[in-house]
């Protein structure tokens, strides 16, 4: 990925289209019963998928769960064999993939290899360490007395967990989700965005042309659909809206079932007076350029350090202004595509309007452009946090700029957000940028480089505040997130006919039994209980 920033800070600008802007209608149900997908750059449709009942998706769930015993009774290694010939089938079928994915979000073809070759890489990790992720562990004892037993924590599935993805990455959100489901071996129900759902019907059609066990189904449809999920399966992921997930949330609480949310964002970029400017504007482009700015930990907001303000203001404008935005084929000729439906465009031409009229400065870019839902990439300076394009989730292709005083500043105003899934630092001092990373509020920091904690699987992704509730990845923590945890005692001695604390109750066995586990646990002095000893020896006094 930091391939593709320098090469768009080193491409031509491509000149805008000359047709004048018109609307482009998202994907719509024309027959309540019919969704018809439609490509956001042209308009044109591209293909239909049902809206699934409630009933149709409790169906679907009561299906799953048929075949999930024997799919977790495969074991890890099992499993691991149909998870790597599904890794071969994506391999095989990447351009096909891509096809299907800039169909329905006229992404520029680098953009839609990125989702399949992602997949591939994440498919193989957990195909391969889930065996030992998921391994009984024996953890020891935390004192001398529990050492008479043998501990042990299993790990059991979620029999059925729904997913519940956005339209942004169509294949590889799916992906990220369904995979360890898949490995921690539980079934899994997908249901796509409305918006986006091919790419995740191909994953479906790859699963069933490997002649997987049926464990792996996918429902598609709007709200309603994506409702009946979260009330049939057993586990709960959804990454989307804030909004949404609050309801979500309630309704898994209201049946006392787990879930996990990754929400919105407003990643902030911190630029300090050390840092190497022209990498950290190419990144920063990059970071809220890449798909158009519809990236759950796209740069959002940049804070710079006043000394190199103007300076980097005019790296990162001569960057943005640099990148060529159109419709791709196969061919790649573009860095930044459409926006995924019309209300996107909306919120972003508001958020720059909004900044504008109260004072803002546009640089480069500020409108949508030619025929379809394109949004120029730009660049805001003279911002504040009064503005909504500071305050609020943008999802799209612009970076408002502060100048900020020094590096407490822009710490202050980094965590001023409800928001706090990932940030950046910039700085010619790793140590230093380390210091500050730890001081910002959110899931993931990354110190000169944006992203990069997404392509480490073994790091946890997940957000704070209103960016989230639990976390996948990090390790063996994104297959036992979908397992229960069963803890078995196993005797290691001879038993007797009953313990020292059963009934019926003994007082001097049960002070021996009661001062044993106090000698085990308190400190110094406190360890030994001097009146009851005395008791035992038949003296009160």
């Amino acid at each position: 990925m930091t391939n593709t920033e320098s090469a768009a800070g080193a491409a031509k600008k491509a000149p805008a289209p000359k047709a004048p802007a018109k609307k482009v209608a998202p994907a719509v149900a024309v027959d309540p019963a019919v969704i018809e997908v439609r490509n956001p750059g042209t308009g044109e449709v591209v293909g239909s998928v049902p809206t699934e009942t409630a009933d149709a998706v409790a169906a679907k769930v009561r299906e799953l769960r048929l075949y999930q015993p024997e799919w977790e009774a495969i074991g890890p290694d099992g499993r691991k064999e149909w998870l790597l010939k599904l890794q071969d089938w994506l391999v095989d079928n990447t351009e096909h993939l891509a096809d299907v994915l800039q169909s329905e979000t006229s992404k520029p073809r680098v953009d839609a290899l990125i989702d399949p070759a992602f997949s591939v890489d994440l498919t193989g990790y957990y195909a391969r360490r889930a065996a030992k992720f998921l391994a009984d562990e024996h953890p020891s004892p935390h004192s001398p007395l529990a050492r008479v037993k043998k501990l042990t924590t299993v790990y059991k599935p979620y029999p059925v967990v729904g997913v519940i993805t956005p339209w942004n990455f169509p294949l590889a959100m799916p992906v990220i989700d369904v995979i360890p489901a898949l490995a921690a071996g539980a079934a899994v129900l997908l249901k796509p965005s409305e918006v986006t759902p091919l790419s995740a019907l191909e994953l479906a059609r790859g699963w069933a042309e490997i002649g997987a066990p049926p464990v792996f189904a996918v429902v598609t449809g709007a709200g309603a659909t994506g409702a009946a999920v979260v009330e049939n399966a057993d586990y709960i992921q959804f990454t989307g809206s804030t909004a949404t997930g609050r309801k979500i949330a309630a309704a898994c609480v209201e049946r006392l079932i787990p879930y996990s949310l990754e929400l919105g964002g407003k990643d902030p970029a911190i630029v300090l007076a050390d840092a190497d400017l022209d990498r950290a504007a190419h990144g920063i482009a990059f970071g809220g350029m890449f798909n158009a700015g519809q990236v759950c930990i796209s740069v959002e907001r940049v804070y710079v350090e006043a000394p190199v303000y103007d300076a980097f203001v005019a790296k990162l404008t001569a960057a943005v202004k640099d990148l060529r935005q159109g419709i791709d084929g196969r061919e790649s000729k573009h860095d930044v595509g459409a926006l995924a439906n019309e209300n996107q465009v909306l919120i972003v031409q508001r958020h720059v309007d909004e900044a504008v009229a109260a004072g803002a400065k546009v640089l480069t870019g500020g409108k949508r452009t030619g025929v379809g839902t394109f949004f120029e990439p730009t660049v805001l300076v003279d911002v504040d946090h009064t503005m909504s394009c500071i305050g609020e989730e943008t999802f799209g292709p612009t970076l408002p700029v502060v100048k900020v005083a020094d590096e407490a500043e822009a710490v202050r105003l980094a965590n001023d957000s409800v928001y706090g899934l990932s940030a950046s630092v910039w700085t010619g001092d790793k140590d230093r940028g380390e210091r500050i990373a730890r001081q910002l509020n959110a899931g993931a920091v990354n110190i000169n480089d944006v992203f990069s904690n997404l392509f480490n699987f073994a790091l946890p992704m997940g957000g704070w505040g209103q960016s989230g509730v639990g976390a996948r990845w990090g390790g063996a923590s994104g297959v036992r997130k979908y397992c229960r945890q069963k803890a078995i005692t196993r005797p290691i001695l001879p038993t007797q006919q009953k313990e020292l604390i059963w009934f019926p109750y003994q007082m001097p066995k049960l002070l021996v039994a009661l001062g044993a586990m106090r000698a085990a646990g308190a400190r110094g002095l406190r360890r030994v209980d001097i009146p009851a000893l005395l008791k035992l020896k038949g003296d009160t006094k």
